[in-house]
């Protein structure tokens, strides 16, 4: 078990569905990475600190061991293509510059939260790279991976997922790229 702040309290993902999205705790369940899943853990939190600034305020925890993981909308045409982009929470993502290109959009946008919820199955503000449409590129920042554990969201508002940073590399539909992300402080990285 991790240690954490006394106010969390990690257990195996697959030990508690309850705190996970239908389509996390079923893409656990036929878990194909290379890392074991019962590195994969949850904690409850309070859902309504769930946004990665105030969860790490709230919990004590880094800003650098937390990930998102939004969802892109890319247009080309008539067609809409999705993405997921995991990157941690001191960079941005290059949506309209890197992504779009990557993707071969024309224009490329943060998707409607609307649409990421209906097409995740998860709850806004918890989507997780874990449980994502199989058919959808997951772009991921190496800043992630290089990381020993990283946050993620649970595709709920109310837990979160910890992980080894390597296993976001090892998850279906996975690519790592340089370029996907710039620190917010604006240096090199």
């Amino acid at each position: 078990m991790l240690p954490m702040t006394d106010t969390l309290q990690t257990v195996p993902a697959r030990t508690r569905p309850d705190l996970l999205a239908p389509t996390v705790a079923a893409a656990l369940g036929t878990w194909s990475a290379a890392t074991p899943v019962e590195e994969v853990e949850v904690a409850e939190i309070d859902a309504a600190v769930a946004d990665t600034a105030e969860f790490t305020i709230r919990y004590g925890l880094a800003l650098a061991d937390s990930a998102n993981c939004v969802v892109v909308a890319g247009r080309r045409g008539g067609q809409t293509t999705m993405a997921a982009c995991v990157v941690l929470a001191t960079t941005r993502i290059d949506v309209n510059g890197f992504v779009r290109r990557h993707i071969g959009a024309r224009k490329a946008s943060f998707a409607a939260m609307d649409d990421a919820v209906e097409a995740t199955g998860m709850e806004y503000g918890g989507i997780t790279p874990i449980g994502l449409p199989a058919h959808w590129p997951l772009l991921v920042d190496p800043r992630v991976v290089g990381r020993d554990r990283v946050v993620v969201g649970s595709g709920l508002r109310r837990s979160k997922i910890w992980l080894p940073g390597r296993t976001v590399a090892e998850l279906p539909g996975a690519q790592v790229l340089d370029g996907l992300a710039v620190p917010l402080d604006g240096s090199p990285g």
